[in-house]
C-alpha cells in the first residue's frame, strides 16, 4: 500500500460498545463471536497503538439513544430491534465503550443515531477542520456501520481504507461480502498494513 500522511490520517473506530461487541450486551449473539473469534478487539488496539505513536488522529463512533427513545426514528428492522431490545439507551452501559477500548485523552468521541458515523454529526467538520484526507475504519459490523461510513467518506472526497482485521460482522460471509464490494471505491487493508505504513 503507499505510504500515510499521520497528520493528515485519521483512524476511526466504530461501534466498539458494550452492547455490540460483548456476549452479554444487547446484540452480542449477533457479533461477539467473530469479534472473538478472529481476535478483532486486539487488532484494533494494535492498530490505535500504532495511529497513536505516529501521531495519528483517533476517533472513536457510537451509538446512543436519549431516554424514551425520542431521538430514534425506528424505520428499519434494525432500529425497531433496538428500541424493543432496550439497547444503547442513554446513560446505560449499553452504549458505552469497551474496557479494553476507552479513548484516550483529548480522542473525540461522536455519538450519533442513526446507521453511519457522518449522518447527523459534525464528523466531516472535525476531520476537515484538522486537516485530514485519508480515513481509516474499523469496527462493527463490517457490512452496516462501517462500509455505511467509509462509502459516506468517500462521497466527502476523503481517501478511504477499511482495516479488514479490525472489523468484524454477524457472520464471516457478510464480513467477506461486504470487503468485496467496497474495493472500487476505497482500499481494503490489514492492521499489518497500516501498522507498517505509521512506522515509515
Amino acid at each position: 500500500m503507499t505510504e500515510l500522511d499521520p497528520s493528515r490520517t485519521a483512524v476511526i473506530n466504530i461501534h466498539w460498545q458494550y452492547d455490540i461487541v460483548k456476549p452479554e450486551g444487547v446484540f452480542g449473539p449477533f457479533f461477539a463471536d467473530g469479534v472473538q473469534r478472529h481476535g478483532v478487539i486486539a487488532k484494533n488496539e494494535q492498530l490505535r497503538r500504532a495511529a497513536r505513536a505516529a501521531g495519528a488522529h483517533v476517533i472513536h463512533i457510537r451509538t446512543a439513544f436519549r431516554p424514551g427513545y425520542t431521538d430514534l426514528i425506528a424505520n428499519c428492522p434494525l432500529l425497531v430491534l433496538v428500541e424493543e431490545r432496550k439497547a444503547l439507551l442513554g446513560a446505560t452501559r449499553g452504549p458505552a465503550l469497551a474496557e479494553e477500548l476507552t479513548p484516550e485523552a483529548g480522542e473525540l468521541v461522536i455519538t450519533h443515531t442513526r446507521l453511519t458515523g457522518f449522518h447527523g454529526t459534525d464528523l466531516d467538520g472535525v476531520l476537515r477542520g484538522r486537516g485530514i484526507e485519508t480515513v481509516v475504519f474499523s469496527g462493527v459490523a463490517t457490512d452496516h456501520a462501517v462500509q455505511g461510513t467509509a462509502r459516506e467518506a468517500v462521497n466527502h472526497g476523503y481517501r478511504t481504507l477499511i482495516v479488514s482485521d479490525a472489523c468484524s460482522a454477524a457472520t464471516d460471509e457478510a464480513h467477506q461480502a461486504a470487503l468485496d464490494t467496497f474495493t472500487l471505491l476505497g482500499e481494503i487493508v490489514t492492521t499489518e498494513d497500516i501498522v507498517s505504513a505509521f512506522s515509515r
